[in-house]
């Protein structure tokens, strides 16, 4: 691993760091995923804890979280509330496992009502065949049959894994949470409920999975899926960005100095793979696979064919984001004669 590569990852090491006064971020270990560790930031009150995001349910990050707060003078029970921003089981799980443990509230924005109900559903696999399906609809069968024999496992271990929060916050809420006041601003795209928490006295924004250092989020990525994923993130991206600008605490990857310059870079981004699929379209690439696959994906440029089954979902599902995105500004145009949808330029 050169210098570089390591410096990039430095964030993730399981070692507290002090971020604002009265704010300590506490990496937590994602095992065999690419994203390495969630920021779960802790928030130091006069007699108790709040924490924003919870981290993935593991034993071993239930030690590392309690080893982090013992640091600070504190234990698992002086939690008092966990501020979700999404229901991702990075982010939820945990917080929920030590809700049993501690009685600590967990509160999560009030748009994943939805997806919530179909991951405690009596059919928890629903979701999951839901976006298979969509696969095959956008012209990826044998994706979709790569995906499902993938996930079959993580699918059953998922199960039962999910219960509701004590409460839903909604969009404009306003939290007084250790010392603090928060405002709750939900933020849809990457799931429908995400929320962040923008603290105007410290000049923070926890930003959860909304906007991310180093990489681009995943649009839509929720069992009650929708179209227009991508449309309801850009239009989240312009709102956060039409507000004071703000420090940005991420849920993956280090703080950095401005939430409006890497939102800059996310609108400029999504705005080049606009053109980049219409230009697919163009040449004659007609459905969400073809044109996936004749781009570049993620840092390290790959092609669909090299990517592990998940993260090529990951990337169709999103060219068929910026395909409706396309659609809805009238610069191609969708058709499902058959069984596939089928896009033209206009």
């Amino acid at each position: 691993m050169s210098e570089r590569t390591a410096d990039r990852h430095a964030w993730a090491r399981p070692e507290p760091e002090t971020v604002a006064p009265g704010v300590v971020r506490v990496p937590l270990p994602l095992p065999n995923d690419a994203l390495r560790a969630v920021n779960v930031y802790v928030l130091v009150g006069a007699e108790d804890l709040t924490l924003v995001d919870g981290g993935w349910a593991l034993a071993a990050n239930r030690d590392l979280l309690a080893s982090a707060l013992s640091g600070l003078g504190a234990d698992l029970t002086d939690i008092r509330r966990f501020l979700v921003t999404h229901l991702h089981r990075d982010h939820y799980t945990l917080a929920t496992a030590l809700r049993r443990e501690t009685g600590a509230r967990v509160a999560l924005g009030a748009g994943e009502r939805e997806s919530m109900s179909l991951l405690t559903g009596p059919d928890q696999a629903a979701p999951h065949r839901a976006r298979i399906d969509r696969l095959r609809t956008v012209g990826a069968p044998e994706l979709a049959d790569r995906v499902e024999e993938a996930t079959a496992s993580a699918i059953a271990a998922e199960r039962g894994s999910y219960t509701p929060p004590d409460e839903w916050l909604n969009d404009g809420e306003v939290l007084t949470v250790a010392r603090r006041r928060l405002t709750a601003h939900e933020t849809p795209g990457h799931t429908r409920g995400h929320l962040v928490f923008a603290d105007d006295r410290a000049g923070v924004l926890f930003a959860g999975d909304h906007v991310l250092p180093h990489i681009t989020p995943s649009i839509g990525f929720e069992p009650a899926t929708r179209p227009g994923a991508l449309i309801r993130f850009l239009a989240s991206l312009a709102r956060v960005r039409a507000q004071p600008d703000r420090r940005l605490l991420p849920a993956h990857g280090p703080v950095a100095p401005s939430v409006h310059a890497r939102v800059d870079e996310l609108l400029a981004h999504h705005e080049r793979r606009l053109t980049e699929v219409e230009h697919a379209v163009a040449a004659g690439d007609v459905t969400a696979a073809a044109v996936a696959s004749r781009l570049r994906w993620t840092r390290h440029e790959l092609r669909l064919p090299e990517m592990e089954p998940t993260h090529a979902m990951l990337a169709v599902l999103e060219t068929q984001a910026h395909l409706e995105v396309l659609e809805a500004q009238g610069r191609v145009r969708g058709d499902a004669p058959a069984a596939t949808l089928r896009y033209a330029v206009t």
